[in-house]
């Protein structure tokens, strides 16, 4: 009786894992191996769509678009920045550190086209773009920074938005950790930075590794701020895997072509999963939490 009435309870969300994410994959899976455009015809070509994809021409430059946006905004920002954001606003007194951190959420809490039109307001080509208006007071010529530094646009807007996620980790962690041994610390001489390295960091060690798993699958598959900016371009420059499969899926109609370029994605995501659980010890994570709670 206990077990049905769990599972009682359970249907609805079953439904909707069943209806919004099991059938989706299925017909994904399906139309992989069509040749369906617009005309909606399930032709079936066996693996051609995945040979087609072996021998693109834009794949490699896709590839290497993927990886360095990934690991460049992972690094900079959604590692890099979220800790740093985090040991500082710690730092300082609740009022202060609540107040920089609702901060730099405000960029999660604007709409994507509005956070994308204010990123190309401020790298626009001519004088009236923050950027080059900046440059201007050091005597700076316009740039025209769509061209010259495409991957570093999308870098810095996706990672302004990515770093939020890892901040509130990183400071709920570091909240947490006893205050006594911050005390002791400080009163056998250590600085801040000492601090840091050989008392916060050793702490929240779990927590860095799990932000840096989720971020990871998260980047690759994100493209919407891409499409937003760049639009992969210019001439594929910022093209990378989930943008080009949305372009071949939606903007050129090869959905057979486009499902077999997201289930390759989908299979470099399982594979990294596993990687990282294998790599950061998964069966540690779900242990009792390192950090103890007063």
């Amino acid at each position: 009786m206990k077990k049905l009435k769990a599972w009682f309870l359970l249907s609805p969300l079953l439904f909707f894992v069943i209806v919004f994410f099991f059938i989706p994959v299925v017909l994904t899976v399906v139309i992989a191996f069509t040749d369906m455009d617009y005309t909606l015809s399930w032709n079936f070509v066996g693996f051609q769509n995945f040979k087609d994809i072996s021998t693109d021409f834009i794949i490699p430059k896709v590839i290497a678009n993927t990886f360095i946006y990934t690991f460049g905004t992972l690094g900079m920002f959604n590692l890099g920045t979220a800790l740093l954001l985090s040991l500082l606003t710690t730092s300082i007194s609740d009022k202060w550190g609540n107040f920089f951190r609702t901060l730099w959420m405000l960029p999660r809490l604007t709409p994507s086209v509005v956070y994308g039109l204010l990123w190309l307001w401020m790298f626009d080509p001519t004088e009236y773009g923050l950027v080059n208006f900046l440059r201007s007071f050091f005597g700076l010529p316009p740039q025209d920074w769509l061209h010259t530094a495409p991957m570093w646009m999308i870098i810095f807007a996706n990672g302004f938005i990515g770093a939020s996620m890892g901040m509130l980790v990183f400071t709920a962690a570091i909240k947490s950790i006893p205050e006594d041994y911050y005390r002791a610390a400080k009163i056998d001489g250590a600085s801040w930075f000492m601090i840091a390295r050989r008392i916060t960091l050793p702490l929240i060690k779990w927590h860095l590794l799990f932000v840096t798993a989720y971020q990871t699958l998260s980047l690759l598959a994100s493209f919407e701020y891409i499409l937003i900016i760049t639009d992969g371009g210019p001439v594929y420059r910022t093209e990378v895997w989930a943008l080009y499969t949305y372009h071949n899926a939606f903007s050129h109609f090869r959905f057979g072509y486009g499902a077999a370029l997201s289930i390759i994605l989908v299979i470099i995501g399982v594979i990294s999963a596993f990687v990282y659980m294998r790599f950061f010890g998964f069966e540690s994570l779900m242990e009792r939490p390192k950090v103890e709670v007063e």
